[in-house]
């Protein structure tokens, strides 16, 4: 798990993913046969396929990961040194209050990010019951101006700040959406190495969480025939919930997606992964969420497009900074992924 802390706790707003690929790239450079990174950032590395019987060359494969994650960008220094933002993907500012962050500057600087408006001790009725909107919380940096003005300038990304734990039977941390992709794919593609019959490309794909967009560059070269998204989803078995809502459940294994609110599966892929996870019993659950999207809406849409599916690793409180993925489920992710590319 010492990858997945590394993945999860590297920063990386939608536009600024380079720590993350420079992190991927050095952990796994001894297993491509090639690499490249294109002009939006995304890292694409390829295999070549293991020795193939008959005539017919080897299927192209491209497994999208994206790495970036929901954060902000500084939009303002006010007069006090305070950072005003911009948010770079979907908060929920009841999530927000009283959280640390990184500002990415001219080095790392830690601040507290809050709400304006009084504290408890001297708030009305009326303003305990208020909701700020996600661009009304500023950074404290608790530093002059001046000082502030020589670390941090318009334009610098700012991320939520989480340690990566294992609690119970889950991992929790920040941006587990996505980071667990690129942990599945990797570990999966290790797991098969040169036995796989296929040609697999590998992307870490950038800006996904502001509208899938490295998917699409990435599919539009790569020419795949086959595109798999993987990401996280919703696991919504928690109280408060109709279970008929949860999407997905945590700990009852890796969920192979019928459809979202961006793409439709492929249905023979849907079939084959169901399939296969029965033959070689590797729990799963069968997934639609009714709204977001995944790298696949854009790869099913480049060129003439492509056989698309995602596979999801159940998560709960996505998009917060305590998202929890069961053990369980992030092996069931790696062993199915495996399973088809060693087929």
């Amino acid at each position: 798990m010492e990858f997945l802390k590394q993945l999860s706790e590297m920063p990386g707003v939608p536009g600024r993913e380079e720590r993350v690929r420079e992190l991927i790239l050095s952990r796994t450079i001894d297993l491509w046969d090639d690499t490249r990174t294109d002009a939006l950032g995304d890292l694409i590395c390829h295999i070549k396929p293991g020795t193939i019987t008959g005539k017919k060359p080897a299927l192209k494969v491209l497994i999208a990961c994206h790495i970036d994650e929901i954060g902000f960008y500084v939009r303002a220094i006010d007069d006090k040194g305070r950072l005003r933002l911009q948010n770079v993907g979907g908060f929920d500012a009841r999530n927000l209050f009283a959280r640390r962050v990184m500002v990415q500057g001219r080095r790392d600087v830690l601040g507290v990010l809050n709400p304006p408006g009084r504290p408890i001790h001297m708030a009305n009725e009326e303003e305990k019951k208020k909701i700020p909107e996600v661009g009304d919380f500023f950074v404290d940096l608790f530093l002059p101006k001046k000082e502030v003005d020589k670390l941090v300038q318009v334009g610098d990304p700012v991320t939520l700040v989480q340690p990566f734990e294992e609690i119970g039977e889950v991992v929790n941390g920040k941006c587990l959406d996505n980071r667990v992709a690129s942990w599945v794919a990797i570990n999966a593609i290790r797991k098969v190495g040169k036995k796989s019959r296929y040609d697999i490309y590998y992307a870490a794909t950038v800006q996904e969480e502001v509208g899938c967009r490295g998917a699409g560059p990435t599919a539009f070269g790569v020419e795949p025939d086959i595109a798999i998204a993987v990401d996280t989803t919703l696991a919504c078995d928690t109280p408060g919930i109709d279970p008929v809502d949860a999407i997905t459940q945590l700990g009852k294994g890796v969920a192979i997606k019928v459809m979202d609110g961006g793409s439709i599966s492929d249905r023979g892929l849907v079939d084959d992964f169901v399939a296969l996870a029965k033959k070689k019993k590797i729990t799963h659950q069968l997934e639609i969420l009714p709204r977001g999207a995944t790298d696949a809406a854009t790869m099913q849409r480049v060129r003439s497009s492509y056989r698309t599916i995602t596979l999801s690793v159940p998560t709960r409180y996505i998009h917060t900074i305590c998202e929890s993925a069961h053990k369980k489920d992030l092996q069931a992710a790696v062993d199915l992924l495996a399973a088809w590319l060693g087929e």
